[in-house]
């Protein structure tokens, strides 16, 4: 089973002393490998709950991110309503949460606290929106209301220390600014220790609105789904721009791409006939990510962000096309824990240094670097070869290696030496998916 950075051991995450890490409450740093599972809650009986877990736990996921209330007519697998006649002040809530007794004692809100202490046994956390922004959208509740609803879920989950908050869900943090305000207020009464945190729309990072608030602990962004044609006033696929504005402020607070392109969706989500995003796209978006400065990275994947199955045919979202269980397996979702082994006692001292790079290119030919104490990685998703400057390399005798982001095997680099500095050659096509780091340690 591939372990985790650090042991859950029933620890809240904290944030670093200097602001720049996520950590675990005895000062381990922790590395966010995270998978949206939006609708875990309404999609999965206890059962898959479990079988999903555990394979994400063996992939070396350690955070879910599920939306607490997708749709006010929302029910769980068992059919039990989230709310009585779609009214945010009516939860349908039972007494006691035996699952035996059926739905006379155990409701929806036992099926998402099911949900979050499974994965405490697993040591992995859950990051929860408490309602999506649509649903914000479509009712325009009141503030008190929004207290209300807050005031249950929190009861239900206060005591939990693997739960982390997310306000938002796809939505411009400019709107409902008081709701917002409730939703922190809520959490704060009822824990001071919980993590919030904001997921907005695509193309946005939550640095826009509250980097500056007290109560958000961390950046998130969501870098989305549109690739550089469809995005071509904004940073298109350049998820690493994202990272690098935030890390520019001057507070710092640990970032995390929340939503980065999921594997097999649409280039853009709604054409289903067009290009899909590959295993290969998932890394170049973790790794460029990872490697400019963030936290970790959120995946998904197009059929099991939406736990698609047999009763969905014909009416899955953005062209799923095949069920959740069977793309369990799937390449990016293999891949990433690799990153998350290469980064392993190096998130606490590394910068960006991609702007070394001797022979920087744009969009995918891009090389992204950083530096810490003993190391330098670099990152090339073309596999093209790398040019470094001596000035980094002023601590001595060194050695080099390839690593591979595909299955974390290395092999030695050669290199050659230029005018001020060392070429890292290849001995493979150039291509894209082609993808490779250069790992250089003294």
């Amino acid at each position: 089973m591939i372990q985790s950075l650090s042991s859950f051991s029933g620890e809240y995450l904290r944030i670093s002393k200097d602001g720049r890490l996520l950590e675990t409450e005895n000062g381990k740093p922790f590395f966010w490998q995270g998978e949206t599972a939006w609708l875990a809650i309404q999609k999965l009986s206890q059962p898959d709950i479990e079988l999903y877990l555990n394979k994400r736990k063996t992939q070396g996921f350690n955070v879910l991110q599920v939306c607490a209330l997708h749709d006010v007519n929302d029910e769980d697998f068992y059919h039990n309503k989230a709310l009585r006649n779609g009214n945010l002040v009516m939860p349908r809530v039972t007494n006691g949460n035996d699952f035996k007794a059926g739905d006379s004692q155990y409701d929806y809100w036992d099926h998402l606290v099911y949900l979050v202490d499974e994965c405490a046994k697993r040591e992995m956390y859950v990051a929860i929106v408490p309602v999506w922004g649509s649903v914000l959208k479509k009712i325009k509740p009141s503030p008190g209301t929004i207290r209300i609803y807050m005031n249950l879920l929190c009861q239900k989950l206060e005591k939990k220390k693997n739960v982390i908050w997310l306000l938002g869900g796809d939505i411009q943090g400019e709107l409902y600014p008081e709701l917002w305000e409730e939703m922190v207020g809520a959490i704060r009464t009822h824990n001071s220790k919980q993590l919030i945190s904001f997921h907005p729309r695509g193309r946005t990072s939550s640095v826009t609105w509250f980097h500056e608030k007290e109560w958000l602990a961390f950046d998130m962004c969501q870098s989305g789904h549109k690739d550089y044609e469809q995005d071509p006033e904004g940073y298109g696929e350049d998820n690493w721009k994202y990272v690098r504005d935030a890390l520019a402020c001057s507070r710092q607070k640990p970032f995390i791409d929340g939503e980065i392109s999921y594997e097999d969706i649409p280039h853009g989500l709604h054409d289903t006939t067009a290009v899909r995003w590959t295993g290969a796209d998932i890394r170049r978006y973790a790794y460029w990510s990872v490697f400019t400065g963030s936290n970790g990275i959120t995946y998904g994947h197009n059929s099991v962000m939406q736990f698609y199955d047999k009763e969905d045919l014909g009416i899955s979202s953005y062209g799923a096309r095949g069920f959740w269980h069977q793309c369990l397996d799937s390449e990016g979702a293999n891949d990433l824990h690799y990153l998350k082994q290469l980064m392993t006692n190096r998130l606490s001292d590394r910068q960006d240094i991609s702007d070394y790079v001797l022979n920087q290119g744009e969009r995918y030919e891009r090389i992204v670097a950083t530096k810490g104490g003993g190391y330098i990685l670099c990152y090339t998703f073309t596999g093209k070869q790398i040019q470094l400057p001596d000035v980094l390399f002023k601590n001595g005798k060194w050695t080099a290696n390839w690593f591979n982001p595909r299955n974390g095997i290395r092999k030695k680099a050669n290199h050659i030496n230029i005018d001020n500095g060392y070429c890292f050659v290849t001995e493979w096509k150039e291509t894209n998916g082609n993808d490779w780091v250069l790992e250089i340690v003294w």
